[in-house]
């Protein structure tokens, strides 16, 4: 995409979560235009496939390591003019809801990285937000016409899980420290994205692997008549960029699709498209979210003329083609449980206690025993 060379002009740019799926394709476009470009990740769900080739054209600097320690956060933000902070323990609807400390831990982590970036004189700091900071209470209802808006984010405040307060603590932590400090900021609250190198803990990317495998019957979480705006990664870069061009004082802007689709609709778009003959399953007892979340636009388009490009269906077709030419498919067949609920398939399973009875089974292992159940 085409930046505005003269805001950029001379700029050091430091890419937190830069070898994740959305880090690297920003860092694709940074490198595109010439840009000196830092990337700090620790691989805990990133990966240095994403990045290899710009890592051997020696094009980026890679510093390994976890931003939640003063020492690598503070090596990291060393000489840096602008940051895109992406790094954050982080999943799918199967991991915010199963999992409530590591999300927790972004608290230290964005603190960490804002605090360390103050101190060394960065200009700017362009935070990847969520559309889990909306209240709960205002997406019950999947029949009515929602697009929420960014000033619908306050008091009572009421965040998806632990993830989604993290988020807002971070963006009122970057708001505070751009009216006290100086220091530019701006927030970009993504919305539900999915394109090429997307993982499969995220329901389009899920979906596309069960079709991948040739899942039948082919199963979906919730009821089916949750409603999402999918949203390109392209069109989330482009956003992305934007907002560190054109907004310094903070504010937070949606960046999403305004198409309204079911998870259901989506899913018979995918075996169409895939060409997978399935019955449909539904799992109505496994993590859904909230029932309606789609993302108002109107402040994109007023401070950054911002709106995405891709409509769904040319961006599915791209993502299942970059999909089935990409993955191995006796691999996502064995993985696909633990793709699902963890940041990484390889995540270390704990030795194996009693069998406990149903009264003592948590929520977590409930939902494990059944993605185990639904693969067996």
């Amino acid at each position: 995409m085409e930046i505005n060379k003269k805001f950029w002009k001379n700029k050091k740019v430091l890419v937190t979560g830069g070898a994740s799926f959305i880090g690297s394709h920003l860092v694709d476009t940074l490198v595109s235009n010439n840009l000196e470009v830092r990337i700090v990740d620790d691989l805990s769900s990133g990966s240095l496939e994403n990045i290899k080739h710009h890592i051997s054209n020696k094009s980026i600097e890679f510093v390994k390591g976890d931003l939640r320690e003063s020492r690598i956060a503070k090596k990291s933000v060393r000489g840096i003019d602008l940051i895109f902070h992406l790094a954050g323990d982080h999943g799918g609807r199967g991991y915010v809801d199963l999992h409530q400390a590591g999300p927790a831990t972004n608290l230290l982590l964005d603190g960490n990285l804002f605090w360390q970036a103050y101190k060394a004189g960065v200009g700017k700091i362009v935070f990847a937000s969520s559309g889990c900071v909306y209240p709960n209470y205002l997406q019950i209802d999947p029949t009515q016409k929602l697009y929420l808006a960014e000033h619908q984010v306050g008091p009572p405040y009421d965040a998806d899980n632990m993830y989604g307060w993290a988020k807002l603590m971070a963006e009122m932590t970057l708001k505070a420290y751009t009216q006290e400090f100086g220091i530019k900021s701006a927030s970009c609250r993504f919305f539900v994205v999915y394109g090429p190198r997307g993982k499969e803990d995220h329901a389009v990317m899920a979906m596309i692997a069960r079709a991948f495998i040739k899942q039948d019957p082919f199963i979906i979480w919730g009821n089916g008549r949750q409603v999402r705006n999918w949203t390109y990664v392209e069109d989330i870069i482009s956003g992305f960029l934007l907002a560190a061009e054109k907004i310094d004082d903070g504010t937070s802007v949606n960046l999403g699709s305004e198409e309204r689709l079911t998870v259901l609709e989506t899913a018979r778009m995918i075996l169409k498209y895939s060409g997978h003959l399935a019955e449909v399953k539904l799992h109505p007892e496994m993590p859904t979210g909230p029932a309606n979340r789609v993302a108002n636009n109107n402040l994109a388009k007023e401070l950054l003329g911002w709106k995405p490009q891709v409509k769904f269906s040319e961006g599915l077709e791209k993502t299942i083609e970059w999909y089935f030419a990409n993955k191995d498919r006796q691999n996502v067949a064995e993985n696909l449980h633990k793709m699902l609920a963890e940041r990484s398939p390889n995540t270390k399973v704990k030795p194996k206690q009693r069998e406990k009875t149903n009264g003592e089974v948590s929520k977590k292992e409930f939902y494990i025993r059944s993605l185990k159940a639904m693969d067996s």
